[in-house]
């Protein structure tokens, strides 16, 4: 039953291919995966392979990734991805000794890759259960882990008609989850290999923290010719139904200065959000010394800088909650600033404990938008709590990566 819904979903994709470019890239960059494979692969190497669905898994793996290819150099890097937002982005990632897309999970693709890459051990990262791909896995008694990996109850392997589908969790020779719901809800279905380590993805903010270098522009844009910092609203990966009330508060605060990156920065969204500003702006490709004190919002038109901008605000928003979920919301956490973010968050743990300790908000509309960023600008005191509070909160949750390396050492 499982094949037939991959065969079904790989023939919808086949014909939607053609009127929908991201399933076009991934179709025809999975149809290249075999013959890079054959041209890059070395025969004579061993192989990790890790995979990710996406490029929020890449972020989430990339520690171990880099702490792995450190500690054991005797082995090489196999980085798969599934969709083309990760591929696209991370291609030529230098960390990986060879990237490509992960053909779909039929039971003769999965067989062929298997058969080629004869990996040494197999790492998938948070939500990634290919059933072909596991059981050839265990048939061929390749170690196989997924790190970070977050279990719910309403999950396909928890449902009454999920036991089919729950056989895979035992293809795992150990699963490294989040936290302790995720290890009792395993163990209540008979799944005890299971440790606790926490999200490596703290660990990647943190050294995104730590190797972020400033950018003149955006530190110019944020202070006044005297020096003094202008109170900033970072909007990062933003959507319309966020950049809608967004951009009508700013309107309305002349003293509030707005860096927003859409999440997509194709031309007409950038237009579009032109459209709506009645303050003057600026994209980042434009700015200069000379001009980027002029505008009073800055639209970041370009993608890999938005984790270093984050440091430039007082308050940040993380788009995404008005549609299928929100972004990553540590990138701004680590920062020490607070993180308001849409009603779409109850897939993330990180979400809910940073409104827990009062680090995040949640903002169902835009009215709830204004008057949480109201509090902040009228009481420095909350916005100076609420940011310590998210910082902290990062700290604490550093070092999953290194608890996940210190037992896969034990097998390499």
């Amino acid at each position: 039953m499982y094949s037939f819904v991959i065969y079904i979903y790989a023939l919808l994709i086949k014909l939607v291919s053609p009127f929908h470019p991201k399933a076009k890239r991934m179709l025809a960059g999975q149809q290249q995966t075999f013959n890079t494979l054959k041209q890059q692969l070395d025969p004579s190497a061993r192989y990790i392979w890790v995979h990710a669905a996406s490029l929020g898994e890449f972020e989430q793996g990339r520690p171990l990734i880099e702490k792995l290819r450190i500690a054991h150099g005797e082995y090489k890097i196999l980085l798969t991805f599934f969709s083309p937002s990760g591929y696209e982005v991370r291609k030529n990632y230098e960390g990986a000794d060879l990237v490509c897309y992960l053909p779909m999970d039929t039971p003769g693709l999965s067989k062929q890759f298997l058969d080629i890459v004869s990996p040494v051990m197999a790492i998938f990262i948070k939500y990634e259960f290919w059933a072909n791909y596991l059981y050839g896995l265990k048939q061929r008694n390749i170690p196989t882990y997924i790190i970070s990996a977050i279990f719910r109850k309403n999950q396909l392997f928890f449902k009454p008609y999920g036991a089919g589908y729950r056989k895979v969790l035992n293809c795992f020779n150990h699963l490294f989850v989040q936290d302790d719901v995720s290890a009792a809800l395993l163990k209540a279905y008979g799944v005890d290999n299971v440790t606790v380590t926490g999200d490596t993805r703290f660990d990647r903010v943190a050294d995104i923290q730590a190797q972020a270098q400033a950018i003149p522009l955006v530190d110019r844009f944020v202070h006044t010719a005297t020096a003094a910092k202008c109170f900033t609203l970072v909007a990062g990966s933003s959507w319309p139904a966020d950049e809608q009330f967004l951009l009508d508060y700013f309107n309305q605060h002349p003293d509030l200065k707005l860096i927003i990156a859409p999440h997509e920065i194709h031309e007409s969204h950038l237009v579009a959000i032109e459209s709506q500003l009645k303050r003057p702006s600026l994209r980042l490709s434009e700015a200069t010394e000379a001009n980027v004190r002029s505008a009073d919002c800055l639209i970041i038109d370009c993608f890999g800088k938005l984790s270093s901008i984050y440091r430039y605000g007082e308050v940040a928003y993380i788009g995404g909650g008005f549609g299928t979920g929100i972004h990553n919301v540590l990138e701004a956490a680590v920062y020490g600033v607070p993180v308001l973010f849409g009603p779409n968050y109850h897939k993330f743990k990180e979400a809910r404990d940073l409104i827990a300790i009062k680090g995040g908000v949640s903002v169902p509309d835009g009215a709830a938008f204004a008057a949480q960023m109201d509090c902040y600008i009228k009481n420095n005191a909350l916005q100076l709590e609420a940011g310590e509070a998210a910082g902290q909160f990062v700290q604490r949750h550093i070092g999953a990566t290194d608890c996940v390396l210190k037992d896969l050492a034990q097998l390499l």
